[in-house]
């Protein structure tokens, strides 16, 4: 489950009207099922040597796929049909893993808080993948 977008090498996804960029990649932007497709309009482009094609995964940007995932998202690894994210809910609040199931979309949120990244980044290296 792969899609296509353009970038702009400052960074930002080239929106619809073919002139702009968002700096969050939405339902806004223009986006490709395949790279060649990708590549035929930014052949089209102005400056197009400033904007390179980038795919899109659930793995490198998990809140495109699972709209109800919510905060800061620090750290993703995949496993088994889900996506394991560590999730700064808003920032300054305690951090959180979350699991996306690819399958069904939905979203859960585990519920021990750490008050560090450094905390969360080792449960999340030692979680048990039972969740």
């Amino acid at each position: 489950m792969e899609i296509f977008a353009l970038q702009s090498i400052a960074g930002g996804f080239l929106d619809e009207d073919l002139r702009n960029f968002n700096k969050v990649f939405d339902d806004w932007c223009v986006q490709f099922e395949s790279i060649e497709d990708a590549q035929c309009i930014l052949d089209s482009l102005e400056k197009s040597e400033q904007i390179k094609i980038v795919e899109i995964t659930p793995l490198s940007y998990p809140k495109y796929f699972f709209s109800k995932l919510q905060g800061i998202i620090h750290a993703t690894r995949e496993h088994e049909g889900k996506i394991i994210c560590i999730v700064e809910p808003q920032m300054g609040m305690s951090f959180r893993i979350a699991v996306c199931d690819l399958q069904t979309k939905k979203v859960r949120v585990l519920g021990s808080r750490y008050k560090s990244a450094q905390s969360v980044e080792g449960a999340f290296a030692n979680l048990s993948f039972d969740v």
